[in-house]
Parts: C-alpha cells; sequence; structure tokens
C-alpha cells in the first residue's frame, strides 16, 4: 500500500538530505518527495510517498522522529485529502498534429507554456489519475521530455497536518 506522510521539519541545510540518508539506511524506497517552504519560512513541508505496509511506515516514522530537524509526521492516508502533482511534457509536434494535441491539452484543462518549431511545452496539474491519463494521450505523439513534480498533499477541511499554524485564533469576546 501507498502512503502519503505529510512531514513538517526546520527549514535548515541539509534537512532533506538527513530525510533521504535515512530512507536509504534502511532501506525504504521513496516513491515520490517533494519538498518546499510552509506560511511560515522557518518550517518547511515534506510530502513523502513511501510503499509498505502499515508496519513499515510506522518504522519510518519512528526513525523520521529521531531526526532533530523533524517537527511533526502525519501518515495522512486514510484521511480526506487534496494532491495535486505538476507535469511538464515536451511532445513533438508537427503542423499536421497540433491542432490533436490542443485539444487534448483543453480537454485536460493543461496549458501550453512553450512552442517550438516542431515541440510544443505543455503543464498540467491535478492527481495522479489525471497527470498519468494525459502522459498516456500524448505518447502517440512522441514525449520527448518530461518531468513531474511529485505529489504535494494537504488535509481536507479545518485539520492541519502541520504544527506551525498554532496561533491561536483572537477571541472576539
Amino acid at each position: 500500500m501507498r502512503h502519503t506522510l505529510a512531514v513538517t521539519v526546520e527549514n535548515n541545510p541539509g534537512v532533506l538530505t538527513r530525510v533521504a540518508g535515512l530512507f536509504s539506511r534502511r532501506g525504504f524506497n521513496i516513491d515520490s518527495l517533494a519538498v518546499g517552504r510552509t506560511e511560515n519560512p522557518r518550517i518547511s513541508r515534506m510530502t513523502i510517498i513511501v510503499e509498505g505496509d502499515d508496519q513499515v511506515v510506522e518504522q519510518v516514522a519512528k526513525q523520521l522522529h529521531k531526526l532533530v530537524d523533524v517537527i511533526k509526521i502525519s501518515d495522512i492516508t486514510r484521511s480526506p485529502y487534496v494532491d495535486r502533482e505538476l507535469v511538464l511534457i515536451k511532445v513533438n509536434a508537427e503542423p499536421a498534429s497540433r491542432a490533436e494535441i490542443m485539444q487534448l491539452v483543453d480537454i485536460f484543462r493543461a496549458r501550453i507554456v512553450d512552442v517550438g518549431p516542431k515541440t510544443l511545452t505543455v503543464e498540467v496539474t491535478g492527481d495522479e489519475g489525471k497527470i498519468d491519463a494525459f502522459e498516456q494521450s500524448l505518447r502517440p505523439f512522441g514525449i520527448k521530455e518530461l518531468v513531474r513534480t511529485g505529489k504535494i498533499a494537504m488535509l481536507r477541511g479545518i485539520k492541519t497536518s502541520s504544527k506551525n499554524n498554532s496561533h491561536k485564533e483572537e477571541d472576539t469576546n
């Protein structure tokens, strides 16, 4: 089973290396890893997708907790969440096929971000299924280059998986 871990960490140099090194030393494979600053510039958030049963993920979480820079780990796999990935795809686009590609771009609500004499570069965001479907629809034209960000995820509703939004709402009474 694939697990989605939301890990908040101190935004210090080398944190990513330490986290990735931990996974490597323990023999855990990372399917996807996306990291970036949060609303607090001193804190970063990693979304890590790891394959394994509950016991393996629990072991990963325990090891991560031992790292000084790790603030909080949440396995949000079984909670309702929204997730997105971004992909850039450079595809062969001869004049005869451009209209068909542009039609696919509209269907998937993607966007053309660069036009070359024989290529189009397209960006699309969405969940993994949408990204996979878009990629498959462009394969017959010939994909020249492709890059994906990896999944980012956030819990739905009022729940949060980060610890840094501890600023309390002002009491209006």
